[in-house]
């Protein structure tokens, strides 16, 4: 009796022991499908609630007659207007994309110019409009381009009154009982042919009152039957007869550039420059590393801004001619990556200081190069310095700056 309890308690546990692991099983099973059932809530949950999409602005358009600058349209991009020559620009130059998807400043619109708007002609004269240009129709006794001058008053430069060389006697003929006098090229017959002189013709003042081809680049002097052009200080000129071509003085050794300074040859001139590096300023300072460059020295690796600041500096100058039409690319600036290190996958270009800022925008031209335009024309002569900056990112991790200061030298002269 005692040996059948044994057999029997030796069954129970058998039997417990497969229980156990039948329950061990479905638990497993349980716990498998109650992770799958997470899972899935997860992906659901996470397809019901998509990430936010980046706040934007509307579309901007260029206007008529007029141009855009700036293709990306979320918050703090910025978009430039300007307008094609003959028009000025009415509105918002620079317009920025807010927070809350609206731009900033007003709609622009090109206006065309009127050259009569400002009522150049003189004495009673009447203004009509041309093609970015105007004429004077002057009353009986006034004469000139804007009817300054008293047609009783205005003899011509140089007359036969004043200089007997800008006078002659006429050549005559007798032909079929009939005198016929005529007046060398360059002059032309004053008062009746019997008792006539041959008068000088001015061809700079006839040129210049009938709205003729522009004789000369710069200057036009009369001569006796004829002209010749003249340029300014600083140019020499050419083949042509008319037009002007700056003379390098920095090429040709006739600065007086001290030493230690270099020589920028510029419209008419030159300049002496000895560009100079910031002055340290708490843990950032500089060291000059060629004529035109300097670079940061090292950071201490807990100082924010010293990493902040440029890494180099670079100084550039660019002689430029008055009125030069716009837009037009100035300046280039591009990265490269050292080698066996990776380059930038992201830049951002700016305008970092300087005047007149409202003259240009700095746009991307390709993956790696920025440009500077000039946007609206400059008149000399004056010097403008513009400040561009750089800046790399690395998987959208600032890495570093570069400054770029450029000095324009605008001529006098648009050539």
């Amino acid at each position: 009796q005692s040996c059948l309890s044994r057999q029997q308690l030796l069954a129970a546990i058998r039997q417990m022991q497969q229980l156990l692991k039948g329950q061990e099983t479905r638990f497993s099973e349980g716990l498998r499908a109650m992770r799958s059932r997470l899972s899935s809530l997860h992906s659901t949950l996470a397809k019901a609630t998509p990430e936010a999409p980046a706040v934007s602005c509307p579309a901007l358009q260029a206007p008529t007659d007029g141009r855009k600058f700036g293709t990306k349209y979320l918050v703090e991009h910025e978009v430039h207007f300007t307008c094609d020559p003959g028009f000025q620009l009415l509105g918002s130059s620079t317009r920025t994309c807010q927070a809350n998807g609206t731009w900033t400043g007003q709609e622009p619109r090109c206006e065309e110019i009127s050259e009569c708007s400002s009522s150049p002609c003189q004495n009673g004269g009447t203004c009509l409009e041309g093609l970015n240009q105007f004429r004077c129709l002057c009353p009986q006794q006034w004469t000139g381009a804007t009817c300054q001058h008293r047609a009783q008053t205005a003899p011509p430069a140089r007359s036969a009154t004043e200089d007997p060389a800008f006078s002659r006697q006429p050549r005559c003929a007798q032909v079929a009982q009939a005198q016929q006098c005529s007046c060398d090229p360059g002059f032309h017959m004053s008062g009746m042919a019997a008792n006539g002189i041959c008068q000088d013709l001015n061809e700079c003042e006839v040129f210049q009152r009938d709205g003729g081809p522009r004789l000369c680049a710069h200057s036009c002097v009369n001569i006796p039957g004829s002209f010749h052009c003249s340029c300014p200080t600083g140019y020499v000129l050419l083949g042509d007869g008319k037009s002007c071509e700056d003379i390098d003085e920095c090429s040709l050794s006739q600065d007086n550039c001290t030493g230690g300074s270099t020589c920028i040859n510029t419209g008419g001139g030159f300049q002496c420059v000895t560009p100079q590096c910031p002055p340290a300023a708490g843990n950032v300072s500089y060291v000059k590393t060629s004529p035109f460059q300097c670079e940061r020295n090292p950071c201490p690796m807990e100082s924010r801004s010293c990493h902040h600041a440029p890494k180099t500096i670079s100084f550039h100058y660019l002689p430029l001619p008055s009125g030069l039409l716009t837009p037009t690319p100035l300046f280039r600036m591009a990265t490269a990556a050292a080698p066996g290190r990776p380059g930038p996958d992201s830049l951002r270009f700016g305008i970092a200081g300087g005047k007149s800022r409202g003259h240009f925008v700095v746009q991307r031209s390709d993956r790696h190069t920025g440009e500077l335009i000039l946007v609206q024309s400059l008149q000399g002569p004056q010097t403008i310095q513009v400040d561009v900056d750089m800046s790399e990112y690395l998987d959208r991790v600032f890495q570093a700056k570069h400054l770029s200061k450029i000095t324009l030298f605008v001529s006098a002269y648009g050539f």
